[in-house]
């Protein structure tokens, strides 16, 4: 199932405090970047973050899942109505995640 256009609205929308978010529409679902870095998802009208140690440390509690199978488990941020937590969640992690891929 892909994620809705209205979810996705949602998410960006909750996001738009932060500078330098895009999206990738992908497959009927949207890879989320901050400043260039992969930062997780939207899938199935879900919320997934990769699990670094910043992510878990503000979501002690998010379940993990997976965005399709096959994939490694990422944190579903349930709580997508509070966009303070959305904004300092996606800045706390920044500093964990991999460099972006040069692309040749």
């Amino acid at each position: 199932m892909a994620s809705s256009k209205e979810y996705f609205d949602f998410i960006s929308d909750q996001l738009s405090g932060l500078r330098d978010v895009t999206y990738r529409r992908m497959m009927g679902e949207y890879i989320i970047y901050y400043k260039e870095k992969i930062v997780g998802g939207i899938y199935d009208n879900r919320l997934l973050v990769k699990p670094v140690a910043a992510a878990v440390r503000l979501l002690p509690e998010a379940p993990r899942e997976v965005p399709y199978e096959g994939t490694s488990e990422m944190l579903l941020v349930e709580d997508v109505e509070r966009r303070e937590l959305l904004e300092s969640l996606f800045f706390a992690m920044y500093d964990e995640l991999p460099p972006p891929r040069k692309r040749k």
